[in-house]
């Protein structure tokens, strides 16, 4: 079975039809909300993207097929002084679940993010994801916490208009 990672090209038609189409599944799946990407979304989301130099994005293909998506998004740590990435989203398509290709993806995610000087990977999980928990804890990602007595840092929004 040929599964290949790749970085994904903003420029590359078939990239960004890819990029659109695995978000949207994600996005549709219970664990992404379970409602699909606004016509909104689709329409300007590449183009967002190709202006936004601290964005960059990672593709699966497992015999030539879409199967796999991991967008990025770079920070900065203060406490470090060095630059961190966070993963965004994480996709892999129903049908090629179980063939490591989270694995495959996260380790691209991470030698990217060490050829840009990050400190650290940083993400966020729903509680009820144990599948995916599992599959990060294999790679190295934990909870999070400064101080045990204080607890697990928790990810927060407050959504504007």
């Amino acid at each position: 079975m040929n599964i290949e990672v790749i970085s994904a090209d903003y420029q590359n038609e078939n990239h960004t039809r890819d990029l659109i189409d695995l978000l949207n599944a994600y996005a549709l799946d219970p664990m992404g909300g379970g409602e699909p990407l606004s016509q909104y979304t689709k329409e300007n989301l590449i183009e967002q993207i190709r202006t936004n130099p601290i964005v960059f994005s990672v593709l699966c293909y497992v015999e030539g097929k879409p199967a796999g998506l991991v967008n990025c998004i770079e920070g900065f740590s203060t406490f470090a002084a060095r630059p961190l990435v966070n993963i965004h989203d994480v996709v892999v398509l129903k049908e090629f679940r179980g063939l490591g290709i989270s694995t495959k993806m996260l380790e691209k995610v991470e030698e990217i993010a060490v050829d840009k000087g990050a400190c650290k990977l940083t993400m966020e999980v729903l509680e009820g994801n144990k599948v995916a928990q599992s599959a990060y804890r294999k790679v190295g990602f934990s909870g999070y916490e400064l101080d045990p007595e204080q607890g697990a840092a928790l990810f927060w929004q407050k959504k504007l208009a």
